[in-house]
């Protein structure tokens, strides 16, 4: 059987995450970090992609990896459309949705821009998986009770979707025919309910609802948030700030790394303790809404993310949740793996890569 390589690439604000394997076997994997100084002498994100393109190929230049060797490229997908999970073919309307940063300027956007400029001089295949804008929501999980504001689907589509197929896999079971709850605990936290191959509710991790995180706020009460914002007290940006980026144990305890929180908690901080075990709590709380969505016909809890280290935190969601179905722990993000298996999965003929859609026809 053919083996494929495929390059797989995962761009962050101040990083460029790259690997390249060989089937599933990691040949070679790096993290490019940029200074402010590159990043800042561009106006817009999209203005860094040939920066970033000529970074990737002179790294892999010089661990003599032969680029003309690949059978695909895969990027990340960025803030494109709602669509529905899967491995897509990077297309001229994909394109024009990123480069004009359609759903918001983010370096995720420069994913599948990239994969599609390698992947062109070398006439092979370009690919994304799994953007955070997968959307495949029951129609009951849009209502929020306010009209104007529909409950939006902005989650960790690709750890998410990744797990649940190796869970479904540790169970036995296809993807499509399992029902797992997969609980993402990173920087922001999201917990959702995957069901028939798709996720049917989810809570928006981004600024919206759900437990609250290393730094995002989670949902809040909606008047005082409301007397808040009217308070004169702060601007637009600086209430965004504390929802994102400067919520959750970043305005506890001053630290968004949970290992620091769990030092203080070992060396008998009460507040420490009390807040970290409230997001355990929220959690714990977040997966049993979801045990409900699913009829409480749940076949497994799986936990990851960068927490999913944390034994002692794990402890103290499953003592809450282990009623509901076994937890399955498994840590980290694991992000440039399920890009990889997400292609695979299309050069080894086991899908069919989708297209995004041309919304202006």
């Amino acid at each position: 059987m053919q083996t494929h390589r495929i390059l797989v690439i995962n761009p962050g604000s101040t990083s460029t995450k790259i690997g390249v394997f060989d089937d599933q076997e990691v040949v070679f994997e790096k993290t490019i970090r940029h200074t402010t100084d590159e990043i800042s002498s561009y106006k817009r994100v999209i203005d860094q992609y040939d920066f970033r393109k000529q970074v990737i190929l002179e790294e892999l230049d010089r661990e003599g990896i032969n680029i003309s060797k690949l059978s695909a490229v895969c990027g990340r997908g960025g803030l494109l459309r709602p669509i529905e999970g899967g491995t897509y073919e990077v297309n001229e309307a994909m394109l024009e949705d990123l480069k004009n940063g359609y759903n918001g300027e983010h370096a995720s956007n420069l994913g599948g821009i990239i994969a599609n400029e390698i992947a062109q001089g070398l006439n092979i295949g370009a690919y994304i998986v799994d953007p955070v804008v997968v959307d495949e929501l029951h129609e009951l999980a849009r209502v929020s009770g306010v009209p104007e504001i529909p409950r939006k689907s902005i989650f960790h589509a690709l750890n998410q979707k990744a797990v649940a197929r190796r869970a479904a896999a540790d169970l036995s079971l296809s993807y499509k025919d399992a029902r797992l709850i997969v609980t993402h605990m990173g920087g922001g936290i999201t917990v959702g309910a995957h069901v028939g191959g798709r996720v049917i509710d989810v809570n928006n991790g981004l600024h919206g609802d759900g437990p609250f995180s290393p730094e995002r706020a989670g949902t809040v009460p909606a008047g005082d948030l409301v007397s808040l914002c009217f308070s004169g007290q702060y601007y637009r940006d600086e209430v965004m700030k504390k929802l994102v980026g400067q919520g959750g144990l970043m305005a506890y305890l001053g630290t968004n790394d949970a290992r620091d929180v769990e030092e203080m908690v070992a060396k008998g901080d009460r507040k420490a303790k009390v807040v970290f075990d409230a997001m355990a709590y929220q959690i714990a709380k977040e997966i049993g809404s979801m045990s409900a969505v699913m009829e409480g016909r749940v076949d497994a809890i799986a936990l990851t993310g960068g927490l999913a280290y944390g034994k002692a935190f794990v402890e103290e969601i499953s003592k809450r949740v282990h009623w509901i179905a076994d937890v399955l722990v498994y840590p980290g993000e694991n992000e440039l793996e399920a890009l990889n298996e997400g292609t695979l999965r299309v050069l080894n003929k086991e899908e069919v890569p989708k297209q995004y859609p041309n919304f202006q026809e």
